[in-house]
């Protein structure tokens, strides 16, 4: 297996032929740049080509190069030697007609407080970490141009446009927190954290939506429970938009739009519990979201959250500011945050409902087994090798492996920095590697499993193993705290670890797990459990009418003699 991975990798990095280079400048550019080159090749032109590279088989060609030092007027030059993905080369592109297009993903120098070298890493810049929607990233207009891997002629592409500043736009938290009459309810801060920031050698801010009960202004007195929503970024509160108007039924996302407005009815309607609902939204330079914890590469994003952010929001907005009256909850990357958080602060939060977690046992990273298996793309027996499996739609058809996975992310950024799923599950979980990025887990081009970061991920972020290793002291703590939800033909495998979960929680003693679990048979990723006899879709469209209510019930039962269970329920 490793023989066949060297060989893959030499044929992956450096193809032999000649094939028709490509070269690109930047005439908008002011100075010196560092960062990442994408080019693509569409076979179609809507949407624009930028919009069209995916994990999965119905991708677009891209290929991707690093530019630590671009002089003004400097080509990048793409070529035979470039990597693409999912063809590996130039060399491997048909001849034909395409429409081509170039974005170049502009970096900026970080300093870790804890490290003296200088990491060239893509910032966020309000876009929730999206390198084709990037405010100042540089790219061009789509053109459609004849390729000929035979021509000596080179192709030429002139990146003249800039993605426009978010702030001001529909995007903008700012201007959609002045919007009437949600404004009524919705408030918006931006929080810089000491922590944070000390971490990273600069200013760095959370966002928090904070979603105001009904009533909160005429009663002064009151103090409330707080309910955080776990998610990756989206400039608006979550999970549901908060929608005060019916929508016109012909208008894009119509049927969310009605679900944000039956949760404002709900909300609105004097019968559902008076809570603050709060969403964090933590864009960092590797990722959209931190996944709330603390991390020697994305820094003390779990010490800024819960002990900085929600104390400050909790004394802003009259929370009750008590362990027994928080509880937290979200689905696939914000599963995992609210069973981490859960977890990580045992004593802060008093229930997490978890739907589609991301992987929580690393016998299961999805489909690879990160304990057992050698190598994460392929698999051998005596006689066959066969590829791993990364995505499959409900009915198991297999839409991606895990080669093609690694392959498209080390196109959108090398040294763990596309901005990606499987680079931020290394940034979170790795130890900082030899150069200053995040120590690699997998090898991106040839899958080869490091099982020394293996071992540093089992003991500080394999919740299934922490929770083994430390049941005496976590599991009277989680009594009644834990809930679980996901679809047994999700569409990542995910499933897998969240049984592995269940199996380790049912040997417990001392005490005896009381988690609860729902599967959803044949559901893809998602599932957020509820009523087998409602759809998926219904159940995610009144997901927090279901699992608020929940939660209060069990913080009025759990609540400790003489909290405050009465000035919030008016």
């Amino acid at each position: 297996m490793r023989i066949l991975s060297v060989l893959l990798f030499a044929l992956v990095v450096f193809p032999t032929a000649r094939a028709q280079r490509i070269e690109v400048t930047i005439p908008a550019a002011k100075g010196p740049l560092h960062g990442h080159l994408i080019v693509i090749f569409a076979k179609k032109d809507k949407p624009e080509p930028r919009f069209q590279l995916s994990e999965n088989y119905h991708s677009a060609q891209g290929f991707g190069v690093d530019v630590p030092d671009l002089a003004p007027g400097q080509p990048i030059v793409i070529d035979a030697k470039t990597f693409g993905y999912p063809r590996a080369s130039l060399v491997d592109l048909d001849p034909g007609d395409y429409y081509v297009q170039a974005v170049f993903s502009v970096y900026a120098a970080f300093h870790q407080a804890s490290s003296d070298k200088t990491l060239w890493l893509p910032p966020d810049h309000g876009e929730g970490q999206h390198w084709n929607l990037k405010p100042g990233n540089f790219y061009d207009k789509p053109e459609k141009i004849h390729f000929d891997p035979k021509s000596g002629r080179a192709i030429h592409l002139a990146l003249d446009q800039a993605i426009a500043p978010i702030a001001g736009t529909d995007e903008d938290p700012e201007v959609i927190a002045a919007e009437k009459p949600t404004s009524k309810w919705l408030r918006y801060i931006r929080f810089r954290s000491p922590a944070l920031s000390k971490f990273w050698g600069r200013d760095i801010y959370l966002g928090a939506w904070v979603l105001l009960p009904e009533g909160f202004d005429q009663h002064a007195d009151a103090h409330y429970p707080l309910i955080v929503y776990q998610d990756h970024y989206h400039p608006g509160i979550g999970p549901l938009p908060f929608v005060t108007s019916p929508p016109k039924p012909k208008s894009p996302g119509f049927r969310r739009e009605q679900a944000g407005y039956r949760f404002y009815q709900d909300w609105t309607s004097g019968h559902f519990p008076r809570v603050l609902l709060l969403y964090v939204q933590d864009a960092n330079p590797y990722y959209d979201d931190s996944y709330a914890v603390d991390s020697a590469n994305v820094g003390p994003y779990g010490t800024a959250i819960n002990h900085e952010l929600i104390p400050a929001v909790e004394k802003k907005y009259r929370g009750i500011g008590q362990g027994w009256a928080r509880a937290t909850f979200g689905g696939s990357t914000g599963g995992w945050r609210a069973f981490a958080t859960q977890v990580f602060y045992p004593d802060m939060y008093n229930g997490a409902w978890v739907a589609c977690p991301d992987p929580v046992d690393f016998h299961a990273y999805q489909n690879v087994d990160l304990y057992t298996d050698t190598n994460a793309f392929y698999r051998s027996g005596p006689f066959a090798t066969i590829p791993i499996t990364g995505d499959r739609l409900p009915d198991g058809s297999i839409i991606a492996n895990m080669r093609g996975e690694y392959a498209f992310e080390h196109v959108l950024g090398t040294h763990g920095r596309s901005t990606e799923q499987w680079a931020i599950w290394q940034a979170v979980f790795s130890p900082v590697g030899p150069d200053g990025y995040p120590a690699q887990v997998i090898q991106p081009l040839t899958g080869e499993i490091n099982k020394k970061v293996v071992a540093y991920w089992n003991q500080h972020y394999d919740l299934t193993e922490i929770l083994k290793r430390d049941w005496p002291t976590l599991g009277p703590k989680l009594q009644g705290k834990l809930h679980f939800a996901v679809g047994d033909g999700d569409t990542y495998f995910l499933n897998n670890a969240v049984h592995l979960l269940q199996d380790q929680l049912e040997k417990t003693t001392a005490p005896h797990s009381d988690a609860t679990f729902q599967y959803g048979p044949g559901m893809p990723h998602c599932y957020t459990g509820g009523p087998p006899d409602k759809t998926m879709e219904q159940n995610s469209a009144d997901w927090p009418q279901r699992v608020v209510p929940q939660m209060v019930q069990h913080m009025l039962k759990t609540a400790p003699p003489g909290a405050d269970v009465k000035s919030w329920r008016y």
